[in-house]
């Protein structure tokens, strides 16, 4: 197999004329200086002696065989002290108590037997003795007793290379790979020569020390690179597992030492292809195994458990990693360990269970489960590893109960038993569930003897959503790694307590702990929850500190911050610094620009960057492109878009669909969302259905959208508080009240009456539809408000003129320390404005900035031209627009326009300014035209109004016609002025006549002023009194009824209407309530509740 790697320094690793002065200058000398120890000249390497290549079990051994009393010597006993000799011809040597002493302590773990030899070899006075210290060395090791090891090393007169052996690879087996370094240079100053079992000791203490070993491991490779061991197949062998694990770049030095092997055993070939399936590269794993039985044919190698190990290791990795579907490699495996006869190993049945579950094999893996004869914690905790993936944590439990008296428990075991609580179908049981297992843990004490059960169980708690008992068993915890701290992190974080998140980060920093990756995930997650962008940038130089901005993941994380917090730059810049992105770097991307708006052609330019390298789009690049297409109804684009979604098979995933219905909607075709709502068929879920009420809402079919909603009730869809919401909506936006109190009744029997969505809508429903009280009732039985639920309440008495009652209700708001937003103010503006309050209103603009911290947008600057002009102040509004921070913009000149028109043509300077503004920004809008000529009219400049509507009546679009509308028991009723096309046209008017005259006699006078036209007073009387609003209400009083009348108006009412309506309300004894554009006027006994002052 060719393998192609930068060139590999052999000189420095395998040149026997490598000098040491030369390999110094390559590294950083370490607390004990290795490169003067390890390399400085010393007479004893000038002439080696030969040295046994046999462990130091059978060195010693070697030295005990003299003693036995055989006839024919040991061809080792020249190398024998020669202090021992003479222990065979003493008298006062027990050799046969001797003998049976070593025999029962060779190879024991048990340190009794240790300290008993020592004992023996104390009263025997042989405590001295090479041959038998080195024994009692190795013994004392062996047990884990390095501490009484060392002592007996430090008090041997004499010691050898087994003796240093002996003791280096003690503590390996402790765990004390510095020990082990430390005592490897010190064998070299005192001149001692390695074999190569020290070399395989020396290298596994720096395997276990990991990269920060790695430049010593290089200096003991050079000084193997010396000796006649550079080939030695059990150093190369130990050289390989070294480097994979100390190395960044593992394959390439491991290679090179593995292809400088003259030979090469099992052991050879298990190591490398150990290095390339733990840095995941499967290819290449599975390509060495195909070497391996080509080469076996010829030496006789076969593959064994360890092969089979990694490979399955490989096949694992390269599942959870790859697009591509890795299961087929584990299936195709099963049959090759079959036929090896490994299925039932231990070692590899475990490694096929914990892959094939985790790879969502569930089924193979139970079967192979079931069928090996020997299981252990290993084999049960893979498999219940792969259903808490799988997300089936009651079957976890059930395979821990049914193996757990087979097998030896271990902490891992409850560690994994403890997730599988948190992926209960039903949170509560998997809650109680866990708390058994924390009363377990503690009374058998597990919970102190290993960390990892601590941070299992603040795992646990946080996924199942009791945030505070994982905050008490961390606080408890009287260990804790970096593990328990990012366990409580992402708890913190997942449970929505930001600020506790970012309060145990600061907490963890100050216990100068070096935060991971994951750390640093939750903590930018956190910052983007709460838009703390302060904090967050402050972390992002701490991840660059740190060399972690490198991770992919925590790159993600950053594109999440300055995406939400609004920084598009930000985001742009963090991205393509990235040094590589997987898919959800692409992702984000797309949808950080799709949700601050920015211009279609670069949401397109990274999608296509994203195909470019080689990524495939998914469900949610999909998603993030259609959400930027809906907000700009571009059809044509969004056909492309379905095109790709069904090239790339996504077309029947749910939330692609609904995506692609949304997009649709709000590009006005409707009839291709019926077409694509219909192919769903049982793919349809509540979003499905509030999508298409959504788009019908958008479209103006509000009628086909109640339709659709009495669908869904009827044919027992569910009903979620959005879909509530988006009708109630609908049902404001054309005051249907009737429609609304029954969607109100849905929401109780559905049980949703107390959702605070529900809720805040129903209020906005009955302040829209006139029932300021009803609203008023539904924000009283709140038993949790929101910003939207203030709001509503707010605007809602303001929309009604109870002025008052909306300031009051703002200064409740305050006192519950909620903190207003810009909608509020909006809503305190307004209620000023219609009730005339000019200072009042213009201090609370000034505290959204000064108390409040909120910038002014553009629509609280027309609040306050609309509050300066109708109280008539039109130097105030013009010395307002003219310190402006901002250019004002079409509402605000449309507002002056207003004002002006309400001035009878006082200031009409101002007006033209407004009127030239307004032309200039929107010049196809027959709307401007429309107020500009109210504004000439006003003032009697009927020539300027003339020369207007020329003007406008060229324009490609016309004017909305002004029209009111009435919702009775039989439908909806509009009128236009002047309207005859009514079935019952004859009646109504007949109705209005009789009206005009009895109003007429009460005091009633047409105020002409309002007939914008150059006409004859008799005229202008007459297109008065047509009106749209006074057919409406003729036609209600046709009715008999004494309910109170409601009208609708898409403009506003004229100055004439509200006079004739305050009489009627009189004369009828019936209460009144009209909605124009800006407000509701309630009219009752000659009274209208906005007090003329509109």
């Amino acid at each position: 197999m060719k393998r192609n790697f930068p060139p590999f320094p052999r000189n420095l690793l395998f040149c026997h004329s490598f000098t040491s002065h030369s390999f110094s200058s390559l590294s950083t000398p370490s607390p004990f200086s290795p490169e003067t120890l390890l390399f400085n000249p010393h007479p004893y390497f000038k002439t080696p002696s030969p040295s046994s290549p046999i462990p130091p079990q059978d060195l010693i051994d070697a030295y005990r065989k003299p003693l036995q009393h055989c006839k024919t010597p040991s061809p080792l006993e020249n190398s024998l002290p020669k202090s021992l000799h003479g222990f065979q011809n003493d008298s006062s040597f027990d050799s046969e108590n001797y003998d049976n002493q070593i025999h029962r302590s060779v190879g024991s773990l048990n340190p009794s037997n240790a300290k008993q030899l020592h004992l023996h070899l104390v009263k025997n006075g042989l405590y001295g003795n090479l041959f038998l210290s080195n024994n009692l060395v190795n013994l004392y090791a062996k047990a884990g007793n390095v501490a009484s090891a060392a002592q007996v090393f430090g008090e041997m007169p004499e010691r050898n290379v087994v003796t240093w052996t002996c003791l280096i690879s003690g503590h390996v087996q402790l765990g004390r790979p510095d020990d082990a370094c430390k005592l490897f240079c010190s064998m070299i100053q005192a001149g001692s020569v390695p074999t190569h079992f020290t070399f395989g000791n020396v290298l596994r203490a720096c395997q276990d020390s990991g990269a920060d070993r790695l430049k010593f491991a290089m200096q003991v490779h050079g000084r193997i690179s010396k000796t006649r061991y550079a080939s030695d197949v059990v150093v190369c062998n130990a050289l390989i597992s070294m480097y994979g694990s100390c190395s960044v770049d593992s394959a390439r030095y491991s290679c090179q030492v593995f292809d400088g092997m003259l030979m090469r055993n099992s052991i050879s070939w298990n190591s490398i292809i150990s290095v390339y399936s733990q840095r995941g590269d499967v290819f290449s794993a599975f390509g060495l195994f195909s070497e391996m039985q080509q080469e076996g044919v010829r030496f006789s190698l076969k593959p064994n458990e360890y092969t089979f190990g990694s490979l399955i290791s490989a096949a694992n990795a390269f599942y959870s990693s790859s697009e591509c579907n890795g299961s087929h490699l584990l299936e195709q495996m099963l049959p090759r360990v079959m036929k090896s006869g490994f299925l039932n190993d231990l070692y590899v049945g475990s490694a096929l269970v914990s892959a094939f579950s985790r790879s969502g094999l569930l089924d193979t893996a139970r079967e192979i489960f079931g069928q090996m004869s020997d299981r252990n914690a290993v084999s049960m905790n893979g498999l219940m590893v792969g259903l808490v993936k799988q997300k089936r944590g009651e079957e976890a439990l059930d395979v821990f109960r049914d193996t757990r008296d087979l097998v030896s428990i271990t902490c891992d075991s409850y560690v994994v038993l403890l997730s599988a609580c948190a992926e209960f179908v039903v949170p509560e049981e998997g809650r109680r569930k866990g708390r058994e297992i924390h009363g377990f843990v503690i009374r058998s004490g597990l919970n102190d003897e290993k960390v990892a059960i601590g941070n299992g169980l603040v795992n646990m708690y946080a996924k199942c959503g009791v945030i505070n008992d994982a905050c008490t068993v961390f606080d408890l915890m009287g260990s804790k790694d970096l593990v328990s701290w990012n366990s409580m992190l992402a708890g913190l974080d997942q449970n929505g307590c930001f600020q506790e998140a970012l309060s145990c980060y600061c907490t963890m920093r100050r216990s100068r702990l070096m935060p991971s990756n994951f750390a640093l995930i939750s903590t930018l997650s956190s910052c983007a929850s709460l838009g703390c962008i302060k904090l967050g940038t402050q972390i992002h130089s701490e991840v660059i500190k740190l060399n972690l901005d490198s991770d992919v993941s925590v790159s993600n994380s950053l594109l999440k911050l300055y995406a939400e917090s609004g920084y598009i730059v930000d985001c742009q810049k963090v991205f393509n610094l990235m040094p590589e992105h997987d898919q959800v770097s692409w992702n984000s991307m797309i949808g950080a620009l799709a949700d601050l708006e920015a211009p279609i052609s670069e949401v397109v330019e990274v999608i296509l960057d994203m195909m470019r390298a080689g990524w495939s789009l998914n469900r949610i690049t999909f998603m993030n492109i259609l959400s930027a297409l809906s907000s700009l109804s571009i059809l044509e684009l969004g056909r492309q878009v379905h095109a790709l979604v069904l090239k790339y098979h996504a077309a029947e995933d749910n939330a692609v669909e609904n995506a692609l219905l949304s997009c649709y909607a709000k590009s006005g075709e409707m009839d291709d969302c019926e077409r694509l709502f219909v192919k769903m068929s049982e793919r349809r879920d509540e979003v499905s259905w509030n999508s298409m009420i959504a788009g019908y809402i958008h479209n103006g079919l509000l009628p086909k959208a109640l339709d659709i909603f009495w669908l869904m009730i009827q044919t027992r869809q569910r009903v979620d508080c959005f879909t509530f919401a988006t009708v109630l909506s609908a049902c404001a936006s054309v005051a249907a009240l009737e429609r609304g109190t029954e969607t109100h009744a849905h929401c109780i029997r559905a049980c949703l009456g107390s959702d605070v969505v529900v809720e805040s809508a129903l209020i906005d429903m009955y302040s829209k539809c006139g029932r300021v009280d009803y609203a008023a009732r539904v924000f009283g039985l709140m038993s949790l408000r929101n910003e939207f639920s203030w709001n509503s309440m707010i605007s809602g008495y303001a929309r009604h003129g109870h002025c008052g009652k909306a300031l009051e209700l703002f200064k409740e708001m305050q006192k519950e320390d909620r903190s207003p937003d810009h909608v509020t103010f909006v809503g305190v503006l307004s209620a000023c404005s219609h009730f005339g309050l000019v200072d009042q209103g213009v201090k609370y603009f000034e505290s959204m900035s000064k108390t409040y911290g909120l910038v002014p947008r553009m629509e609280h600057y027309s609040c306050i031209v609309d509050l300066l002009g109708r109280a008539g102040e039109l130097d105030r509004v013009e010395d307002f627009i003219r310190r402006m921070p901002m250019k004002p913009n079409v509402l605000v000149w449309r507002t002056v326009l207003g004002a002006c028109c309400r001035a009878n043509g006082c200031k009409m300077d101002l007006g033209k300014q407004a009127a030239e503004m307004l032309l200039e920004l929107e010049p196809k809008n027959p709307v401007n035209y429309v107020l500009i000529s109210n504004m000439y009219a006003s003032g009697g400049s009927w020539e300027d109004v003339a020369k207007t509507r020329a003007r406008m009546a060229n324009l490609p679009a016309k004017k909305e016609a002004g029209c009111s509308w009435v919702t009775l028991k039989d439908g909806v009723h509009v009128f236009i002025a002047g309207d005859k096309s009514h079935p019952e046209t004859d009646a109504i008017y007949e109705k209005l006549y009789m009206l005009n005259q009895k109003i007429r006699d009460v005091g009633y006078v047409p105020q002409t002023k309002f007939a914008l036209y150059d006409l004859e007073v008799e005229n202008k009387e007459e297109l008065l009194s047509v009106h749209s609003e006074k057919l409406a209400v003729s036609f209600v009083l046709i009715r008999t009824s004494e309910l109170p009348i409601r009208i609708m108006k898409n403009l506003r009412v004229c100055g004439d209407c509200h006079s004739a309506f305050r009489y009627i309300s009189q004369i009828t004894k019936r209460q009144i309530i009209l909605r124009d554009s800006n407000r509701f006027h309630h009219f009752d006994d000659g009274k209208c509740s906005c007090g003329d002052y509109w």
